[in-house]
């Protein structure tokens, strides 16, 4: 009796809560179906640049799902440089020449493989033509880590700020101390601003350690600077606790804080680098802060890319992370009770 008696109360209780119940039937069908989507049959969409190859090379090419496009040397190097495309070919004075972005060592094997077996079809008759290969960025054999370092360095900071700050503001809440400070004359954009930076100074000292231990201990691949990858990181920090905060304003308790993850962090792993995308889903990424986070760091990271070239994803960063303190004084109205 006392058993059924508890499993009665349990079943009651699951059944007022909706986002529970949310939470347990609707989030594995929607995390199950964009799995399916990402990791679907569907080939990631390759391009190299021809410069200088014999005719119907392109389709040669094609055959090996690479897409070939004619480009100028310039171009072809501005392409590259600018993640356009993953390598190029040049054909001509009797040498074969590949350039290769080697960021993504899935994507620049095939390309070299889909080049080669074109070449050798094409040039049929000049079977002892090897190719020079030049990686503009990464290298040869790439290890698996350095690869994926710059993405889970960024994503690692996101997802322990993003947990904390959002159960330590709720525990604030839940305690009435944020409930007191909204009774005195405080304004609600001061509190959000105090409390953003009070969790700041220890985002400082985590965005440091993280980094260098990444850097210096693991030896993971540094090209650019050392400053850019703590500035970045430092941002990551920013975003992930005003997004914290913001998903704490929303949630009743601890249990609820952490129904946020399958939902608001689970989606940004797959848009953040670490898999290849189909063409049609890579769009969906630029919604996603994770995204411009991760090629943020891989700019610097593996390609020592300096300020001008991340200028625009630590733009986004920011303006995303005032955005949510906006949303947050705007939430924090409805808990004040004078």
């Amino acid at each position: 009796m006392r058993v059924r008696a508890l499993t009665f109360r349990i079943l009651n209780q699951l059944r007022h809560d909706r986002r529970t119940l949310a939470l347990m039937l609707v989030a594995p069908i929607f995390l199950l179906t964009l799995v399916y989507f990402i990791l679907g049959d569907t080939v990631p969409l390759v391009k190299v640049a021809v410069i200088n190859a014999p005719a119907g090379f392109e389709d040669k090419l094609e055959e090996h799902n690479v897409r070939g496009l004619r480009y100028s040397e310039s171009e072809a190097r501005r392409a590259l440089e600018q993640g356009e495309i993953i390598a190029s070919i040049d054909i001509s004075g009797g040498k074969s020449a590949i350039d290769v972005d080697g960021s993504n060592p899935t994507k620049a094997k095939a390309a070299l493989a889909a080049l080669e077996q074109a070449k050798n079809s094409a040039l049929s008759s000049r079977p002892d033509l090897k190719s020079e290969v030049n990686y503009v960025y990464g290298q040869e054999d790439l290890p698996t880590f350095d690869n994926f370092g710059a993405t889970l360095i960024g994503f690692i900071i996101f997802f322990f700020v993003f947990l904390v700050s959002g159960i330590s503001f709720l525990q604030e809440r839940t305690s009435g101390t944020l409930e007191k400070l909204l009774s005195t004359p405080v304004r609600r954009w001061e509190i959000v601003v105090g409390y953003v930076l009070g969790f700041g100074l220890f985002t400082v000292l985590q965005s440091f350690l993280i980094s260098w231990y990444c850097v210096y201990v693991l030896k993971v691949m540094m090209i650019g600077s050392f400053a850019l990858i703590l500035l970045i990181t430092l941002l990551t920090a920013m975003i992930a606790l005003t997004l914290g905060i913001l998903a704490s304003t929303l949630a009743n308790n601890e249990f609820q804080m952490i129904q946020f993850i399958p939902l608001i962090i689970v989606p940004q792993i797959f848009f953040s680098g670490l898999f290849d995308l189909p063409a049609g889903m890579e769009v969906v990424g630029y919604a996603m802060p994770l995204y411009y986070i991760a090629h943020a760091l891989t700019e610097v990271m593996i390609k020592g890319g300096g300020f001008a070239v991340i200028a625009w994803d630590l733009g986004i960063i920011l303006a995303c992370s005032v955005l949510f303190m906006m949303v947050n004084t705007l939430l924090l109205k409805k808990y004040r009770r004078i």
